[in-house]
This record gives structure tokens, sequence and C-alpha cells, in this order.
């Protein structure tokens, strides 16, 4: 990986590193004008926005029934990888996305595996919740 690839692991045909700004950079860097297509690219532009510690973005697209009112990012956790298991259309305008996603933190690996939940208003997806799983 190199410092323009995009921080969600994404690849292209080639499995080649897609570079941020063609990535997760045009919705993290353009939001208002540059809406996620699906539940996937929002997932993983969220966990690029982790990554990048742009809590501006992730409460953008957290959606307002569950989003809190504020985020204390760790800014000693050491992002090291995200993958996505599946993305599944669970209806018109929800979906769900599992993916597992591992960092650093003080000395310690940790693993975060999730089935997040997303739905689609007014154009956009926004993160709604999820379920841990062990």
């Amino acid at each position: 990986m190199t410092a323009q690839d995009c921080p969600c692991g994404r690849v292209d045909a080639k499995k080649r590193a897609v570079a941020y700004a063609d990535c997760c950079g045009r919705f993290v860097e353009h939001f208002v004008a540059t809406p996620v297509p699906d539940a996937e690219h929002l997932m993983r532009s969220r966990y690029t926005a982790f990554v990048l510690a742009r809590a501006d973005y992730l409460l953008a697209t957290w959606h307002s029934r569950t989003r809190p009112a504020s985020l204390d990012l760790d800014a000693g956790a050491k992002w090291l990888g995200l993958a996505v298991r599946e993305h599944t259309v669970t209806g018109a305008d929800t979906a769900e996305v599992e993916f597992v996603a591992r960092y650093r933190v003080a000395g310690a690996a940790v693993r975060l595996h999730e089935r997040s939940r997303f739905v689609h208003e007014a154009g956009r997806w926004f993160y709604v919740d999820g379920d841990q799983r062990g």
C-alpha cells in the first residue's frame, strides 16, 4: 500500500490497489456533491474516515435516529485492514454489510467483526447500527 492507496483496501480487476481519490476520497472529501452509490461503498468510506480521523464524515453519514451527538476517536488507533465479507440488499431502501476491521490500540490487536445495517433516504445511504459478531 502506498500513501495514495485507499485505506479501505479496494483493488481493481488487475488486483492493484485503488487510489484514495478514485475510491473513498471522492465521498469523504466531497460528501455534499458525491453521495455513495450503495451500502458497501458507504461502509468502506466510513472505515476510511476512521483511518483518517474524519469524525465530520462519520457523523454526516450516520442516520439521525441513532447518531451520537459527538465522536471521540482514539488518536492512538492504528488501522490495519478491512475485509468485506458480504453486502446484502435487504429491501427497496435497506441493506446490510458484514465486515471485519482490524486495528491496534495501545499495543493490543483488535478485530471488529460486524454486520451493519444501512438505509437509503433522500438520495443518500446512512449507517443505522450493527451487530458485532464473535
